[in-house]
C-alpha cells in the first residue's frame, strides 16, 4: 500500500535522509506493548513530496516485502534490525474467493457511504490492498501479514469481511433510525 508519512522526529528525519543518500529502503514494524513485532514490510520512498526548513519531510511509501526480524541493534538514534525475506508460499487464491472479497470490500466501503472503484481479484497483493485501504483492527492487519500465502490471506480476509459486515450494517440502520427521529423513513 502507498503510505504518506510525516517525518518529523530527529531520529526518523536521520534514517529517512540515509534512506535517500543511499537509495535503500527502511522497515516499517509495528511496536508493542512488550517490544516489536516478528514479523514487518519493507518500505521504498517513492516520492519527498514537501521539505520544511527545520528538516521535516513529507514523503509517499511504499510497502514491498514481508521480513521477519531476527535481530535487534540500538546502536542508531533509531532501530536497525537483521531481517529475513519471508517470499510467499505458492499458490493463488482461488478466484471465486478473491472475487467475494471484492465484494465484501465493496460492500463495506458502501456502507460508509464511499464509490471507490473496486479492487481488482486478479491482484498479487489483493489481501493487503483490501485491509490496506479500510480502517481495521491493528491485531488482524499483522496477522495478515504474517500470514504466508495469499490464498490463505484471502480467506482470512473473508472470514473477517464476514465477521464485521453485520455489525457495521446494525451501526448505519442505528445511525438512520437515530438521524429521522427512531422512525424509519
Amino acid at each position: 500500500m502507498l503510505q504518506p508519512l510525516h517525518i518529523f522526529e530527529p531520529r526518523y528525519k536521520q534514517m529517512i535522509g540515509e534512506c535517500l543518500a543511499e537509495k535503500s529502503q527502511f522497515g516499517i514494524v509495528r511496536l508493542k506493548e512488550d517490544g516489536i513485532a516478528e514479523v514487518g514490510c519493507t518500505a521504498e520512498i517513492l516520492e519527498v513530496v514537501k521539505t520544511y526548513p527545520d528538516g521535516r519531510m513529507d514523503i509517499v511509501s511504499q510497502g514491498r516485502e514481508r521480513f521477519q526480524v531476527t535481530g535487534v541493534h540500538q546502536d542508531m538514534p533509531y532501530l536497525r534490525a537483521e531481517v529475513q525475506i519471508l517470499p510467499d508460499a505458492p499458490g493463488r487464491p482461488a478466484a471465486g474467493e478473491a472475487a467475494q472479497a471484492v465484494k465484501l470490500h465493496a460492500d463495506i466501503l458502501a456502507l460508509a457511504g464511499d464509490t471507490t472503484e473496486a479492487l481488482d481479484p486478479q491482484d498479487a497483493h489483493l489481501s493487503f490492498h483490501l485491509a490496506g485501504s479500510l480502517p481495521l483492527d491493528l491485531d488482524f492487519k499483522q496477522m495478515l501479514l504474517s500470514t504466508a500465502s495469499e490464498a490463505k490471506r484471502i480467506q482470512v480476509v473473508i472470514a473477517y469481511f464476514e465477521a464485521i459486515l453485520p455489525k457495521l450494517r446494525r451501526s448505519v440502520e442505528v445511525r438512520r433510525k437515530a438521524g429521522g427521529n427512531g422512525h424509519a423513513h
